[in-house]
């Protein structure tokens, strides 16, 4: 069995549906369930035996011990985490606590967990932690991309507690020898991705009429990861990865974010036209984030040499692959939009001057 945190969020749903559509290894998924954390997500697995489901928070080390002795994981694959950079610059104390404290309390359940393992079950075990780009800083329009050796540079709330749960994972493989993996991955996008981030914000609103606000001049660089690439690299880095190694992840795919709002209009022009016209008209240039980093870039080709992994999708495939679902399931975006995401959304937005 492995031991799956945040696994009713975005990339730790597709995560769970992806492993047990190619594994019968029993996935055990711990998941606090906040906002972004939709147990529908996973309503395909009712009934599996394989899946287990535990509503419980990473800070509970109690619970953490119980789970780990009753079950006996042979890997923890970290996904919980507060992820969106907004939401740490309005309330940063959250974050601190999932995903510094969090981790800590993980990292400590795991490590007790595994010292009083038999000897080749102790050699086997593994810790993976997903982590973000982010934690490297912001780069300019020609610098080289990220390598697992770039300084960090946190220049958010959130990236600034992602990089301090790099550094405890690091210092907890180089103290204790615990077994430990992690992966830095570029803007992953797909399906099951709540609407607060940049894609799947831009098809509800452009769906419903509604402006498509875009920071500044819209022309901050991102890397753009389809969801289901980012599963199979964090199986390749499970299955082969090197313990006390970072690997980044990322698609090849460096875009603006306005070229990629002008993409997402294009397709959603063609699959589902509006009488009233192109959803271009809809981009609205709003007042920037504050501290809003300029470009990411993912050199992955660690992970290629390493480990042979590449992504499947081009950002032309993946992209209309996710218009595609988020069009065929407009259930679930309606079972999204709860009185709390609206108030998110105009608490983030609603403030923000437009711009010319």
């Amino acid at each position: 069995m492995i031991l799956v945190t945040g696994g009713a969020g975005f990339i730790g749903a597709n995560f769970v549906l992806d492993w047990l559509a190619g594994s019968d290894e029993p996935v055990l998924n711990l998941d606090a369930l906040t906002y972004a954390g939709n147990p529908e997500n996973l309503t395909a697995l009712e009934g599996d035996a394989r899946y287990h489901f535990v509503h419980g928070d990473i800070c509970d080390r109690a619970l953490l011990e119980q789970l780990f002795a009753q079950h006996a994981p042979r890997a923890v694959v970290h996904f919980a985490a507060e992820s969106h950079v907004d939401r740490s610059i309005h309330g940063p104390g959250a974050f601190v606590r999932t995903n510094v404290d969090g981790t800590f309390t993980l990292l400590e359940a795991a490590r007790a967990h595994w010292v009083g393992l038999p000897a080749g079950a102790r050699e086997a075990f593994r810790f993976l932690h997903v982590s973000t780009d982010e934690v490297y800083g912001s780069l300019g329009p020609n610098d080289p991309a990220f390598t697992e050796t770039k300084t960090y540079e946190p220049n958010s709330p959130y990236s600034a507690s992602k990089a301090a749960s790099d550094h405890l994972v690091r210092a907890w493989h180089h103290t204790y020898g615990l077994p430990v993996l992690t992966t830095n991955c570029s803007n992953n996008y797909g399906p099951y991705q709540f609407p607060e981030k940049l894609i799947p914000l831009m098809i509800v609103n452009a769906l419903a009429g509604r402006p498509l606000p875009v920071y500044g001049d819209g022309l901050n660089v991102r890397d753009w990861l389809y969801v289901g690439d980012h599963c199979s690299a964090i199986r390749a880095v499970l299955a082969r990865g090197r313990p006390g190694e970072t690997y980044n992840i990322g698609g090849w795919n460096e875009m603006a974010n306005i070229d990629i709002v002008r993409t997402l209009c294009t397709l959603l022009d063609e699959l589902r036209p509006d009488p009233a016209g192109s959803r271009t008209r809809l981009i609205t240039h709003v007042s920037d984030r504050p501290g809003h980093d300029r470009r990411y870039a993912i050199d992955a080709r660690k992970i290629e040499r390493e480990l042979g992994w590449r992504p499947a999708e081009t950002f032309a495939t993946g992209i209309r692959k996710t218009v595609q679902w988020y069009l065929e399931h407009p259930e679930w975006l309606a079972n999204v939009h709860s009185g709390a995401y609206r108030d998110w959304l105009n608490h983030n937005y609603g403030a923000r001057e437009a711009r010319p």
